[in-house]
């Protein structure tokens, strides 16, 4: 009997049926997934076998996934990930293997309400203005009574600000559609109920710039200290200058130079000064660094005027981070759902670049009841050949992609219609610039085989697979010739079996006329 431990309890079959199919369904369309679905039917009852050894499972586990390269479709799963941490947790989510099949499917309604809301707006999940990284300095720092820095401040600003705009979006879409709610769900309330500090927000604006550094309105303390700084910078740039104005012919050779926080001037060894000074340092090939003794009751007053401007800076990162302290459980919480909405939206986006098919988990109490189509309507007649009533499938999967080979495809044509843009540009460079064209470069020609290569990749594209067991078959046979596709066959259901565990949209499509069954 085919059997794949997908799940804790080990699914002894694997059947799957498209609920619909249409002349157009083969298009894929921007923001939008298949609406026909992949059924997956699964039972929970174990078989009946001896329990199999624990230690050798991690040994085993491993090598299947190295032979179906999981690692990379996690990786690229993970790449859609805008924060760090998001695609940190992502890799860590795909790589556990022991989800029930509730969790499979909580993960696939959650992956199901990302992909309604970019329909509604692709903006709308844009996670790239969040850094989650300093977001997280700045709660440890805040536990341990330590200041956060200005940079930290403005990542949980600009974290607050970002949910309190996706609440108000989430808000207004519902209200415009009330139908929205129902699609957006089970996303739609934890985002609702997020509890966001607008008064942290106005208050870390008010006292930090974007930059991180502090603005001089934060405190009457620091301004007047950061201007006492200004005020002798400019004494001491004016005093330097002078000294080395005077000295005749020596001018050329003399420069201001800052030594610790103290303006000096450099010179050359050996070389004799007017002005009286302190040595810093000499030596061969650095010259000698002199303060002079005009410019060190002026240093040294510079000196504490900047401790100052760092101790007024200090009490203003100190006030925020007590004002983080009031809102720290709830801006960790918000950090942690937004983490988790980030690894759901990169589920999402990754089904949505390549098209995917949703699958359509059914936990069944037989585990030796196999699947059939009946109770799955389609108005196309051509399907009735493919989804008869008294068809019972083991396994079902119209079309299916293998997922790397199709992702690869589409990189490598969107790289060769890149080369195309490329060369275009180069070529209207010269022209414009009037450059030699009987010099080696980017010629009509060149950009004639470049074109080519596009139409060459783009008649080339994967080609999907049709899988059709039927309910009393217990053994497959897979024959052909050498690089006539079987691996690949094999290594299609098996990303399927764990793509469709992991909540990823399948790679699939639906075929448009009858094919034989495989």
């Amino acid at each position: 009997m085919l059997s794949s431990s997908v799940f804790r309890n080990t699914i002894s079959s694997i059947s799957i049926i498209s609920t619909s199919s249409s002349s157009n369904s083969t298009k894929i369309k921007p923001n939008s997934l298949k609406s026909n679905s992949i059924n997956f039917r699964a039972t929970s009852k174990p078989p009946n076998s001896t329990k199999v050894d624990e230690t050798e499972i991690p040994r085993v586990l491993l090598n299947s996934v190295r032979v179906l390269e999981w690692d990379k479709l996690c990786d690229a799963v993970s790449s859609f990930a805008a924060t760090s941490l998001g695609r940190q947790a992502s890799k860590e989510q795909l790589w556990v293997f022991d989800q029930t099949y509730e969790e499979s499917l909580r993960q696939l309604r959650e992956t199901n309400a990302a992909v309604e809301i970019h329909k509604y707006s692709s903006a709308v999940m844009d996670f790239a203005s969040i850094d989650a990284l300093l977001v997280r300095s700045a709660i440890d720092h805040t536990r341990r009574s330590s200041s956060v820095s200005g940079q930290e401040a403005i990542a949980v600003a600009v974290l607050l600000q970002f949910a309190e705009t996706l609440q108000l979006n989430i808000k207004s879409a519902i209200k415009e559609n009330a139908d929205l709610h129902d699609r957006f769900m089970p996303l739609v309330e934890p985002i609702l109920s997020w509890v966001i500090s607008k008064p942290l927000v106005r208050s870390i604006l008010r006292l930090v710039s974007e930059d991180g550094s502090i603005k001089d309105s934060a405190s009457g303390k620091l301004q007047q200290a950061r201007g006492r700084v200004l005020s002798l910078e400019s004494k001491l740039y004016q005093l330097i200058n002078t000294l080395i104005s005077n000295e005749e012919d020596n001018t050329t050779s003399l420069e201001a130079s800052n030594v610790g926080g103290r303006w000096c001037i450099r010179s050359r060894a050996g070389q004799v000064t007017n002005f009286k000074g302190l040595l810093l340092s000499s030596g061969a090939g650095i010259g000698n660094v002199m303060e002079p003794v005009s410019a060190v009751q002026l240093n040294d007053d510079l000196l504490e005027a900047k401790a100052s401007v760092a101790d007024a800076e200090a009490e203003v990162l100190l006030d925020i981070t007590e004002k983080i302290k009031l809102d720290l459980e709830d801006i960790e919480n918000l950090l942690k759902n937004i983490v988790e909405l980030d690894v759901i939206n990169a589920r999402a986006v990754y089904g949505l670049s390549l098209g995917g098919t949703f699958p359509n988990l059914l936990k069944l109490d037989d585990k030796n009841a196999a699947l059939s189509s009946e109770g799955f309507s389609t108005k196309d007649s051509s399907s009735k050949i493919l989804y008869s009533p008294k068809k019972r499938w083991k396994l079902y999967l119209p079309k299916a992609y293998h997922p790397l080979l199709l992702q690869r495809h589409r990189h490598t044509l969107r790289d060769a219609k890149k080369e195309v843009a490329n060369a275009k540009a180069e070529l209207r460079r010269r022209r414009l610039y009037g450059d030699n064209f009987s010099q080696q470069g980017t010629t009509q020609i060149d950009i004639k085989k470049l074109q080519e290569k596009v139409t060459q990749v783009e008649n080339s594209p994967p080609i999907p697979s049709d899988f059709q067991i039927a309910d009393n078959t217990r053994v497959l046979l897979i024959t052909g010739p050498n690089t006539g596709g079987k691996t690949i066959c094999l290594k299609a259901v098996g990303l399927a079996a764990m793509m469709a565990k992991a909540a990823r949209s399948l790679c699939f499509m639906l075929r448009t006329s009858t094919h034989p069954v495989v």
